[in-house]
């Protein structure tokens, strides 16, 4: 009986995919959550995002964004084509999304500009060693893990929250129409393409992953694929965690009470 993974149901449902996949994915679904229905995001749907925490989530999460391309193209380097078709997948996968990703990071700016966050701030701007946890923990992956192991931390789990924290923002029209209406469309640009597209991108890995990984891999590869889907979760929701920090005048960092009235997107 051959042990390699043919999927024959539909990609987006859970149930085309080995047992041990399924486990997997429910195993990490509670810290996928908690990236999903951050306060950070709440905010945004509500239209009370301050502009210290708007600025702050953009700036910490530029360095993501502007290196997700090359995560792809360190991965890109594990294969050799025609070794086998998981491999091969992968590399039409990569190849395709890496061209998908060159505009994102434009997006990410215009976004940014519209929000009161310039440029400079953006490439410059002071970041948390915290906020900086998820870039170097993606890059560190994509360098030294297995294709399987380093898609599951970024194709996978960093693509998949995004797209559903993106469809849960986007579920209102509040923030955007907290953009002046000439900014609007630019503004929201990178939050409704990754609402539209990546929903499906992120199980596209998945069924990569399960390719390379057959219908029954060992105990200690499956360990290492739901380590890093949850490392890549944790690291994110710390980066979220920091982006509602406030530096007090005595230098001190606290986190504030979530405010309940609405508040204004404030122009930097």
């Amino acid at each position: 009986m051959s042990d390699e993974f043919v999927r024959v149901g539909a990609l987006m449902d859970i149930n085309s995919y080995p047992l041990w996949a399924q486990q997997m994915v429910h195993d990490c679904a509670e810290a996928k959550r908690r990236i999903v229905q951050h306060e950070v995001f709440h905010m945004m749907r509500e239209g009370r995002i301050e502009h210290r925490v708007a600025r702050n989530f953009l700036v910490f999460g530029w360095p993501v964004i502007e290196q997700f391309p090359q995560y792809m193209a360190l991965n890109l380097r594990k294969i050799q084509y025609g070794r086998n078709r998981g491999q091969d997948m992968a590399r039409k996968y990569l190849i395709h999304n890496i061209r998908v990703e060159q505009n994102h990071a434009d997006h990410w700016v215009a976004w940014a500009a519209a929000s009161g966050v310039g440029r400079e701030d953006l490439l410059y701007g002071p970041v948390h060693p915290e906020a900086h946890a998820l870039s170097h923990w993606c890059w560190y992956t994509c360098e030294r893990d297995t294709l399987a192991a380093s898609m599951a931390a970024t194709n996978y789990a960093i693509e998949g929250a995004t797209g559903e924290w993106c469809v849960f923002v986007c579920s209102s029209d509040v923030y955007e129409n907290m953009f002046e209406a000439n900014e609007r469309k630019k503004a929201m640009k990178w939050l409704k393409i990754h609402a539209q597209y990546d929903d499906t991108h992120p199980w596209e890995a998945l069924e990569i992953i399960c390719t390379l990984m057959g219908e029954n891999p060992t105990a200690r590869g499956v360990a290492l694929l739901q380590s890093s889907i949850r490392k890549s979760y944790e690291y994110l929701r710390v980066s979220l965690d920091h982006c509602l920090l406030m530096q007090m005048a005595d230098g001190r960092q606290v986190f504030p009470v979530p405010p309940v009235e609405r508040m204004e997107l404030k122009r930097a």
